[in-house]
């Protein structure tokens, strides 16, 4: 365990020990809500927080996320999971129980541009961004000093569409050998392939440095100075095989004029990547985000 964290991070996983939280979505119908409250009930659970939506009240998608207490939860889960299948079948969920206390597994790639990095870092370092931040694996060595200073491994493999399935196979290697559950590309500047892709469904979150579906792959500053824009904005998104289009998770946006040059508005659309990044990470590893077909129910 790295000594920025250490403390922060038991002290967390000591406080949220018997914290869990379920995800559900499910064909909308009535009785949903009453009998997911009454299997928690039963097993001697405390919700703290539940949030809920519906596409169509007649006939669409219902969503829930609930987050609860429950004595001695990590001895119980698996049980808990077992008994309520049942409940899930009737209503036709897809759904997953997680323990907070149990942290998950992340890494960033990251190219030449550290900005993004460094502001999950810094997250990380302070206890707001809280996952185990496993390694970084970069095709450049730019960050390699930056994220040592952490006391995180940092892997260079170099990358170019060249060899790009070879640098993947190690690098699937090393995911799955570090059984890694997130991955956050930060400014990594290399198109992945469907392979990479599929290895991790919903899985790989991206910042693109422009308000999608606008100036969607390379040099969107560039391109957004030269059409003249007045607003500049970055997305961050589930990765998928079709570039830049995944299932956005964030964006946010600031007010340019005609007095900011390409430069300008590159190092105004960094502040934005900063921020736009971390929410999207952040709500991702409390498990506040459900992919329903190409958009996101983010319960922020």
């Amino acid at each position: 365990m790295n000594a920025f964290t250490g403390t922060s991070v038991e002290s967390y996983k000591q406080r949220y020990i018997n914290r869990g939280r379920l995800l559900i979505s499910c064909p909308d119908q009535q009785g949903i809500v009453a009998s997911v409250s009454k299997f928690l009930y039963d097993h001697g659970a405390n919700i703290i927080e539940s949030n809920q939506y519906s596409t169509n009240p007649s006939g669409g998608t219902f969503f829930i996320r609930i987050e609860f207490e429950m004595e001695e939860l990590a001895e119980r889960k698996a049980t808990l999971e077992k008994e309520f299948r049942p409940i899930a079948s009737v209503f036709n969920m897809e759904w997953k129980f997680t323990r907070v206390s149990e942290l998950k597994r992340t890494a960033v790639f990251v190219s030449k541009e550290l900005h993004c990095l460094l502001e999950l870092l810094w997250e990380w370092q302070s206890g707001e961004l809280m996952c185990d931040l496993a390694l970084v694996i970069s095709n450049h060595e730019e960050a390699r000093s930056v994220v040592e200073s952490f006391g995180i491994p940092f892997y260079y493999l170099p990358a170019s569409k060249d060899i790009r399935e070879e640098v993947e196979k190690k690098q699937l290697a090393m995911l799955q050998k570090e059984e890694i559950d997130v991955i956050i590309l930060a400014r990594y500047m290399q198109i992945l392939t469907p392979n990479f892709v599929r290895a991790h469904p919903y899985q790989i979150i991206n910042i693109h440095h422009s308000f999608l579906p606008a100036f969607v792959g390379a040099k969107p500053y560039h391109r957004a100075y030269e059409r003249g824009v007045k607003l500049i904005g970055a997305t961050s998104h589930y990765v998928t095989d079709d570039l830049d289009e995944g299932p956005i998770i964030e964006q946010d946006i600031e007010r340019v004029d005609h007095r900011n040059q390409a430069e300008d508005l590159k190092k105004i659309g960094r502040s934005i990547e900063r921020r736009v990044l971390n929410n999207a990470v952040k709500w991702h590893l409390e498990d506040r985000v459900i992919v329903h077909e190409n958009r996101t129910i983010v319960f922020n």
